[in-house]
């Protein structure tokens, strides 16, 4: 007798009927693995624990954690594992290179004893020259990729490797340039209290009444600082609201228009005040052959370079023709005959 399947439909129907709840139950029991002792406690620690430990009272010692939880593997900051080394290098590099200018070639060539510079002048050229570095290297990538779009003509060929990992610790970057910056702020602020400044004053003060003098006033000199603090103080305050909207809490509120218009236009406009900051604290240093110890440029020419560079190239691709087509690219426009070398551009 054959079996329609209208039959087989009633069957099936009928044996998920016929399993009754507490078949279902015993079954599910049985199927578990009852949990041991230790898994036990090892729960009830969890539970017990505060899932946001920032914001308990007490800190929670290594010993305290169960033995399933072990710190050793956790990764440690492993986005800031590079951002932080290349500040590192900067920092001794320019350290290094401040150093031999102010330090030691005064001793050397003068037999003047200036290692007093080193905690707090030293440091304070050396600082935002880093922090400068540091912001120009947030924002090269992206004229970069606009490159590289332009030359493919396509945005669907992916970038490489080196870029990619490059464009993925922006963030850092940036954080830890408006971290030099503002230290390089309260450095600043700091210079009238240290007793060598103190001591420059008198001896300026008798300088002046021995050469009877009535009026120091130097007008180049005070444009000069007018000029260059008021720079700082705008680009340090771009540069703060650039940080802060980089923040989750912060970056979740706007949308991409207005992610995007603090982080590029914003953001350029902060390494433009800085590096105007950088250029005018120089003023006419760069043109005098006595600022140029052992053959080697002033640091402001140094520090000034990279960011150059990178607003050139902003300007640069800002321009209509190429600024039209990039914006064609990433509209999703192909250029003909790109469409076989994608896979080719890729690698």
């Amino acid at each position: 007798m054959e079996r329609c399947p209208r039959d087989l439909g009633e069957v099936t129907g009928y044996h998920d009927e016929s399993l009754q709840p507490f078949e279902v139950e015993t079954q599910v029991q049985l199927t578990q693995k009852e949990p041991e002792a230790g898994e036990m406690e090892d729960e009830e620690i969890l539970s017990s624990m505060d899932p946001h430990p920032f914001l308990s009272l007490f800190p929670l010692e290594e010993f305290e954690f169960p033995v399933s939880i072990r710190l050793q593997e956790m990764p440690l900051f492993p986005k800031w594992h590079l951002p932080l080394k290349l500040m590192a290098v900067f920092l001794a590099v320019a350290f290094v290179y401040t150093f031999l200018r102010d330090v030691l070639q005064p001793y050397v060539s003068q037999s003047k004893n200036d290692f007093y510079k080193i905690p707090l002048l030293v440091l304070n050229k050396v600082l935002p020259w880093t922090s400068i570095t540091l912001l120009a290297l947030v924002y090269l990538p992206g004229g970069l990729a606009a490159l590289l779009q332009l030359h493919r003509g396509t945005k669907y060929s992916s970038f490489p490797v080196w870029l990619q990992n490059w464009m993925g610790v922006r963030k850092q970057l940036g954080l830890l340039s408006f971290l030099l910056a503002c230290l390089h702020a309260i450095y600043s602020l700091s210079y009238p209290m240290r007793r060598s400044y103190r001591y420059k004053l008198l001896n300026w003060a008798y300088q002046q009444v021995q050469e009877k003098k009535e009026n120091s006033w130097v007008e180049d000199d005070v444009w000069r600082m007018e000029i260059y603090i008021s720079l700082g103080i705008l680009g340090l305050g771009i540069l703060a609201l650039v940080a802060i909207s980089s923040l989750p809490s912060v970056m979740n509120t706007l949308n991409w228009r207005e992610f995007q218009c603090v982080q590029r236009t914003l953001g350029h406009a902060a390494l433009f005040l800085c590096t105007a900051h950088a250029l005018v604290y120089g003023w006419r240093k760069w043109v005098e052959l006595k600022h140029y110890v052992w053959f080697t440029p002033p640091s402001f020419i140094l520090a000034s370079f990279l960011p150059g560079v990178v607003l050139l190239l902003k300007a640069v691709l800002a321009m209509p023709c190429f600024n039209k087509r990039l914006e064609r690219i990433q509209l999703g426009w192909e250029r003909p005959g790109r469409k076989g070398l994608i896979d080719k551009d890729s690698l």
